[in-house]
């Protein structure tokens, strides 16, 4: 991109990132969307939860700053960030709900990275990425020489290097990185990681820009409806086939593979272990970020599902069109044949300018209709009635516990936030049970239901028991404490997976 004065004057008048950060606001969405949408890395927020969290941060601001400082409500600022003309925030409805949604746009995200870069880091680390440019440049060569013999000597090279590595291993001389090696590659994977993250947010939208080009054509398209399926065709899979698309596709199968997971989780609780690092006081959520892709990667698959199908209902809209436009066809043929039968004279029922066979007329005769047969009477045996119980207890019915199982994902998932796992003890100590053995079997069974719409990973520990306990009420109304004994359950963030161990 150039870098002159019209091209720079065009992005301060239309880029929503540059238009954030000269709005009088600007500290209040950065710091708000930041918190909520960035650091916990979340895709979409119901407009209620959103505008709720949004008045929260507004009463502090006002208790600290003034009663003045921010006159309108949460939802006013809410609807002025996502207008068009602005584009920090968008608003859309879900297929399957009726509520509001809100989405972070990547001009908001590239506002929001730049200005935590201007923090002053306290360690800034050059060798990593100079290692990773020469790593670079080596792919770049290697893949794309086609003399073998060139391939050859570069292998050959390679060979030797490892040979005098793994001769200098066996005499027992390794080669370690200091503190400070270490310190400046952890800091360029932090960065990437986070940066990976964002990529995502850019990428759907990428994909979203590229299926509006599509639906703009097809709504102007006036050819058949054979040669618009084609193009449809063609389009969907230029979509598929762009160069995000076919690196994001790649990414997501490198990183859908088991081995590939185990491998990373195993080097990252390495690494994380070093002393070097640990002085870092890297993030708690830098443990699970591997998670935090596959997260973010599904919301992207899932809107590419989402755009293929509104492509299908742009279709079956064309569809729909054409047949209305064969019944207007119809029913010009017949205008048509009315001016036609005025303009040959034809006013008598008996003149005519075409024939038609008459039709015949179908005859049932009386005797070949079947009899009349009367239905057969059914029998009730006769039984005494017998008297019930005028003692019993009918309250019973009215009294039955309704678990809220969303309430209890909800609580797993915010439990997750900050941890890489959380056992069911845990969990009930932090929450205790209300609602007795009713409630502990809800836990149970939102590992084998997906957790309403949250997604957790269940391992059982076999090898160690956990006492889990709560306060029940004794048929006399007297308060008992009540345990039950299982083996330990582990809830995980990720898709449902049935371990046991």
């Amino acid at each position: 991109m150039p870098v002159d004065y019209q091209t720079l004057e065009t992005l301060r008048q239309n880029h929503p990132a540059w238009r954030l950060l000269t709005s009088p606001h600007a500290p209040l969405m950065a710091s708000f969307l930041y918190k909520v949408f960035v650091h916990k890395n979340v895709r979409v927020i119901p407009q209620a939860d959103l505008s709720e969290a949004l008045e929260d941060e507004l009463f502090q601001l006002r208790e600290s700053l003034g009663s003045d400082k921010f006159p309108k409500t949460a939802l006013d600022y809410l609807n002025d960030w996502a207008a068009p003309e602005k584009g920090w925030l968008r608003k859309f409805y879900r297929q399957d709900s009726d509520a509001v949604q809100f989405d972070l746009t990547p001009g908001t995200e590239k506002a929001i990275t730049w200005l935590e870069s201007l923090n002053q880091r306290s360690f800034v680390g050059t060798e990593s990425r100079l290692l990773t440019l020469f790593e670079l440049l080596r792919q770049l060569c290697e893949g794309s020489t086609e003399d073998p013999e060139v391939r050859l000597q570069e292998l050959q090279r390679r060979r030797q290097a490892l040979d005098a590595e793994i001769a200098e291993a066996l005499q027992g001389h390794v080669a370690l990185l200091d503190a400070t090696a270490l310190k400046d590659r952890f800091m360029q994977f932090t960065q990437q990681a986070r940066e990976l993250l964002s990529d995502f947010r850019e990428v759907e939208f990428n994909f979203r820009q590229l299926d509006r080009s599509v639906r703009e054509r097809i709504a102007r398209w006036d050819g058949n409806k054979g040669e618009l399926l084609g193009t449809i065709m063609g389009e969907r899979d230029a979509i598929a086939d762009s160069d995000q698309g076919a690196s994001f596709r790649a990414f997501w199968d490198f990183l859908m593979s088991p081995e590939r997971q185990g491998e990373f989780s195993d080097r990252l609780d390495q690494v994380l272990a070093l002393p070097a690092v640990a002085e870092l006081r890297p993030e708690p959520r830098t443990r699970r970020i591997h998670y935090d892709w596959l997260e973010a990667g599904e919301h992207t698959q899932r809107t590419v599902a989402q755009l293929s199908q509104q492509l299908r209902r742009f279709l079956d809209d064309q569809a729909w069109l054409e047949n209305r436009r064969i019944m207007d066809i119809l029913h010009g043929i017949e205008s048509k044949a009315l001016a036609l039968r005025e303009s040959l004279g034809i006013a008598s029922t008996h003149a005519s300018f075409m024939a038609l066979d008459e039709a015949a007329a179908t005859i049932s005769l009386p005797m070949e209709r079947p009899l009349y047969s009367p239905p057969g009477k059914l029998r009730i045996a006769s039984i005494r009635l017998e008297a019930g119980d005028e003692t019993l207890d009918s309250s019973v019915l009215y009294s039955q516990v309704v678990v809220d199982k969303p309430a209890i994902a909800r609580h797993i998932h915010q439990s997750l936030q900050d941890k890489s796992q959380v056992s069911l003890h845990e969990l009930c100590q932090s929450r205790p049970l209300q609602q007795g053995l009713a409630e502990l079997v809800a836990y149970l069974e939102l590992g084998e239901e997906g957790g309403h719409g949250h997604r957790f990973t269940i391992v059982i520990d076999t090898s160690i028991e956990d006492s889990i306990r709560w306060q029940g009420v004794t048929e006399t109304g007297a308060a008992v404490t009540r345990c039950a004994r299982l083996p330990r359950i582990i809830y995980l963030p990720g898709q449902k997976r049935d371990n046991t161990r």
